[in-house]
């Protein structure tokens, strides 16, 4: 094909065009916050940590709010949400389907790498471990997180459940999946006999309501899990990135920041981080799925193999990029 005058001067103006937005950086960031609780809730926490980044960056910052942890990925893959918070779980999907990358990480305020999956009932509840819950499920009504929540769905799924060989939704009278504060909520309201949840939102209501607090049983206790990451779209402008890591980075160091990170999330402020933080969540999801697919009865031997050989080849590949 040709190239025509036309078409070169075009082609130059589309590349100046894009080269003038890259040096000058984007003006405006959708924030995204994932649905751990009711998005008013969420709004007055997160909001004056969203105002001081605005004031700082000299970016309009909005906060953007889903009724789940889906919305907040699908916002990141359409290009209405430049920035997020996400679970280590929902950032693998931001990263491996919205052209996410992770670029800080939540500092706890003791210090710790990392946080915990709870399985949670009401203090006057007669059930005194993991092992009395699964003995009576028949009887109990369970609540189960988002289905893209590290905390709430996929660390308690397989230490509580696959590791036993066990599906929840067979184990419980019912079964229903909220956010961590619905979940909450419903085991403090009796609604529900026994939930998921994390030492965060635990930590938060012991903060504002130490009662309340005290009416809540832990049945159990995960490992640790790595803090909460910040992902930003991959393709945003290198000064912006620059920009927004400088803010994130540096707050929380006066009073009043550390009290605004201690209401929003618990936490002291963020570490540098990259995509590595999410290989122990990516092996747990493999580890899940080998035992899913081991425990088929229904599925062709061969076929069976071949999965198998497929994940163990993938969890090798993974323990290389941790060393």
């Amino acid at each position: 094909m040709k190239l025509t005058r036309k078409m070169f001067l075009t082609a130059a103006t589309s590349v100046l065009l894009m080269s003038t937005t890259q040096a000058q950086g984007l003006k405006e960031i959708n924030f995204g916050i994932i649905s751990t609780d009711s998005s008013s809730a969420l709004k007055s926490l997160w909001q004056p940590f969203l105002d001081d980044m605005g004031k700082a960056t000299g970016l309009k910052i909005n906060g953007f709010f889903a009724t789940d942890y889906t919305g907040i990925i699908e916002g990141m893959r359409f290009g209405k949400v430049q920035v997020a918070w996400h679970g280590n779980k929902s950032a693998i999907e931001a990263v491996d389907r919205a052209g996410g990358e992770v670029f800080a990480q939540f500092i706890d305020l003791e210090g710790r790498l990392g946080y915990y999956s709870y399985v949670i009932t009401h203090r006057d509840s007669p059930l005194k471990s993991i092992d009395d819950m699964l003995a009576n499920g028949k009887s109990l009504s369970f609540g189960m997180g988002d289905p893209q929540s590290t905390s709430g769905t996929l660390v308690p799924t397989y230490y509580v459940f696959s590791q036993r060989k066990l599906d929840p939704k067979n184990v419980f009278r019912v079964t229903r999946s909220s956010n961590h504060g619905g979940n909450l909520l419903a085991v403090l309201n009796k609604q529900i006999d026994v939930a998921t949840n994390n030492s965060e939102e635990i930590d938060k209501l012991k903060l504002r309501d130490a009662a309340k607090h005290a009416e809540i049983k832990i049945l159990w206790t995960s490992p640790l899990i790595p803090r909460d990451p910040l992902v930003w779209k991959k393709d945003l402008p290198a000064e912006t990135k620059e920009t927004i890591k400088k803010f994130v980075l540096g707050y929380g160091k006066d009073a009043r920041e550390k009290e605004i990170l201690k209401g929003m999330q618990q936490i002291a402020g963020f570490r540098e981080s990259t995509d590595l933080q999410l290989v122990p969540i990516r092996q747990l999801e493999l580890y899940k799925d080998r035992i899913k697919f081991e425990n088929d009865d229904k599925m062709n031997a061969a076929e069976k193999t071949a999965k198998m050989a497929e994940i163990d080849k993938k969890l090798a590949d993974l323990a290389k990029l941790s060393k």
